[in-house]
């Protein structure tokens, strides 16, 4: 099964295993740091789009339809006018360059299928000058903490397709964007991390 499907299959219950992830805390701190025309990779079930404000114009992405489903009925429930919900893989989007002047990724990099990939196509549709919001999980720096991830990578990998172990930090350097600023939530597992498209 490939990660798109998997994603479909567990779209009933993923609600129910965020809200057990702690880090979903400071999702309204980092969605208020979003302006302008905002494009949000991974949407899923629509955890963020509550705290947008009305002012900002969204567009929400995700592989996975029965994901996208979720959201619509956050939407609906809040009567947001603002968010628009398209299905599209964040590795081939169909935007034109310099389209979005902010981004927005949460949780997002451990499963793409080519983070590389994924985030070269976000910087391409970011404007110059453009920023991006990631609250993302990786592998450590700590050699002992990356004993336990890679344990509870193999278990993620086969219900999820996840990784807990990539270098996300470093992809996103990879991609060619400038991260501005770096703050580790739960030891420098869960990251926040702000970063630039070159004017």
């Amino acid at each position: 099964m490939n990660t798109k499907d998997k994603y479909d299959k567990v779209a009933k219950i993923y609600d129910r295993m965020e809200k057990m992830l702690f880090f979903n805390k400071y999702r309204k701190d980092l969605i208020s740091l979003a302006s302008g025309k905002v494009l949000e990779v991974g949407v899923g079930t629509g955890a963020n789009l509550p705290y947008y404000s009305r002012n900002s114009s969204v567009v929400g992405i995700d592989f996975s339809k029965n994901m996208l489903e979720k959201s619509k009925k956050v939407i609906k429930s809040n009567n947001m006018t603002n968010i628009q919900l398209l299905e599209m893989d964040i590795q081939t989007m169909c935007f034109e360059d310099n389209t979005f002047d902010c981004a927005v990724s949460t949780c997002v990099f451990c499963t793409v299928p080519d983070p590389i990939a994924g985030l070269k196509e976000v910087y391409r549709v970011l404007k110059p000058g453009g920023k991006v919001l990631f609250l993302e999980h990786m592998r450590s720096e700590n050699p002992l903490i990356n004993i336990f991830l890679f344990m509870m990578s193999i278990m993620s990998k086969i219900f999820l397709g996840t990784s807990m172990v990539r270098k996300t930090q470093e992809n996103i350097e990879k991609a060619g964007f400038k991260i501005t600023e770096r703050r580790d939530l739960f030891f420098d597992v869960v990251r926040i991390i702000i970063a630039e498209k070159a004017l």
